[in-house]
C-alpha cells in the first residue's frame, strides 16, 4: 500500500523523535528508513505536481470553453435583438397581425435615461458608500509595531514549484 503525504509526514516525525531519543545518533536502520521516507516524499510530491498540472490544464480548457460559449451567447443575443428589431419595424409599418396561434403586436413601456448623473439635482440622486479596510496601510503599521484591535497578520504558505 502506498503512503499518503500524511503517512509520510507522520512516519518522518516518528523517525525524528527516535533520533532525538537516541540523542542524535543515527543507526544504519534509522538512516535507511529516513532515506526511504525521503524517496517516498519525493515520489509523492512529483505525483501531486503532475496532478496539479493536469487540473490546471483542465481549468484552462474550461476557461477557454467559457469564453467560446460567452462569444456564442453574445452572437445569439445580437441576432435575437436584430430579429426583434425587424419584427418591431414590420409591426410599426403594417400594424398588429396574427399568424396561427401567435399574435404579433407592440406593448408600450417607459424607462428613464440619464445622460449625466452629475447634472442632476441632489433630490434625484442616491449616494452609496462602501467602507473597505486599507490592508496595505494596516500591514505597514503592524510591521512597524503598532497595535490595532481585532487586526493581525496571518502567515500563509503558497506552493512554489519551479
Amino acid at each position: 500500500m502506498k503512503n499518503t503525504l500524511y503517512d509520510i509526514k507522520k512516519e518522518y516525525l516518528e523517525l525524528i523523535q527516535e533520533v532525538e531519543e537516541m540523542e542524535g545518533e543515527l543507526t544504519p536502520e534509522t538512516e535507511y528508513r529516513l532515506n526511504i521516507n525521503q524517496n517516498e516524499l519525493q515520489n509523492k510530491a512529483i505525483a501531486y505536481h503532475s496532478y496539479i498540472l493536469s487540473k490546471d490544464s483542465f481549468n484552462m480548457q474550461i476557461d477557454s470553453e467559457i469564453k467560446r460559449l460567452q462569444a456564442l451567447k453574445k452572437k445569439n443575443n445580437n441576432l435575437i435583438e436584430n430579429l426583434k428589431s425587424r419584427l418591431i419595424g414590420a409591426i410599426q409599418t403594417f400594424g398588429e397581425f396574427t399568424v396561427g396561434t401567435n399574435t404579433f403586436g407592440l406593448r408600450k413601456s417607459e424607462r428613464v435615461e440619464v445622460e449625466d448623473i452629475n447634472l442632476l439635482p441632489k433630490e434625484y440622486k442616491t449616494i452609496k458608500v462602501t467602507e473597505q479596510a486599507d490592508k496595505i496601510a494596516i500591514k505597514k503599521a503592524l510591521k512597524l509595531g503598532e497595535s490595532i484591535k481585532n487586526v493581525y497578520i496571518v502567515k500563509q504558505y503558497n506552493l512554489k514549484i519551479k
